[in-house]
């Protein structure tokens, strides 16, 4: 191999990028004066990955591997690999929890928002299942697909999150992807703080009724804990659903009908009956 296809700094971009893209790579590369030829780049990460020092994960991502460590079980950051596996990849939905350390309990998949060709797409390693869904369509019709997310930083790298204030609307739209509803109660009630201005704005700007509903019914239930005001209520409560909407409940589960919010909730949520099992 061409001297210059093994360019020294490249040993120094992989200590300090424990997962990463070629297209990470080939701009690094690039930058530091390497060969602009693509082949020339392709030869080196063979090269690396011959040696060991980088592995394979999946097409056109790698991990690291530390000295003294087989490729096979070298320690691989899921949250991590989730916000390379698309390029505008944003860590969602019980996953969002995790990250935020925030969830009741740790969950061996991790859900992730693209509106690129990885969409609907599961991908699976090691021990873990990684799935993508689509943004929103009121938010993708807003163009404000990004509200809400943050960036926090993991080992070194910065990797795009929703917050807790979308991710608290979110879970409760979509509870297939966070959990189930104790999971959802207990983690969210690990937080402190919520900005409740923001729930509200994300919540009415989804416009799903029963959703707005869900999240005042939460706030309500919360309110002295969360300094939850009369104002924030009747915001969401103005765009309730016209008529009862059931809640999703386990087989036999015992529901009633919470009236200011025009839902039919399973009596495990109103009344949080996994206290008395505690």
């Amino acid at each position: 191999m061409e001297k210059q296809s093994k360019p020294r700094f490249a040993a120094e971009f992989f200590r300090t990028r424990p997962i990463f893209t070629t297209a990470e790579f080939y701009d690094f590369v690039r930058k530091h004066g390497g060969s602009l030829n693509r082949q020339t780049q392709r030869n080196v990460l063979h090269h690396f990955t011959r040696r060991g020092v980088i592995s394979s994960i999946r097409r056109g991502i790698y991990c690291s591997v530390p000295p003294g460590t087989d490729r096979q079980s070298c320690p691989v950051d899921g949250y991590l690999l989730a916000s390379k596996l698309a390029e505008n990849a944003v860590i969602a939905y019980h996953a969002a929890l995790e990250l935020h350390g925030r969830s009741y309990s740790l969950q061996n998949h991790i859900t992730y928002v693209t509106d690129r060709h990885a969409a609907g797409r599961v991908f699976q390693f090691r021990d873990i299942r990684f799935r993508s869904v689509m943004p929103a369509a009121a938010l993708v019709r807003a163009r404000r697909e990004d509200f809400g997310v943050t960036s926090v930083e993991r080992l070194g790298q910065s990797i795009r999150v929703t917050n807790l204030e979308r991710t608290l609307v979110d879970v409760l739209d979509r509870p297939k992807l966070s959990g189930g509803w104790e999971e959802i109660w207990r983690s969210l009630e690990t937080v402190p703080y919520f900005d409740l201005d923001v729930i509200v704005e994300y919540a009415l700007l989804l416009g799903k009724h029963k959703t707005i509903a869900l999240v005042g019914l939460y706030l309500e239930q919360h309110a002295k804990a969360l300094m939850v005001t009369d104002a924030h209520l009747s915001k969401l409560q103005r765009q309730r659903p016209r008529e009862p909407q059931y809640v999703r409940s386990r087989a036999g589960e015992p529901t009633s009908l919470v009236s200011r919010w025009n839902l039919i909730v399973p009596e495990s949520i109103t009344k949080k009956l996994w206290e008395e099992m505690a």
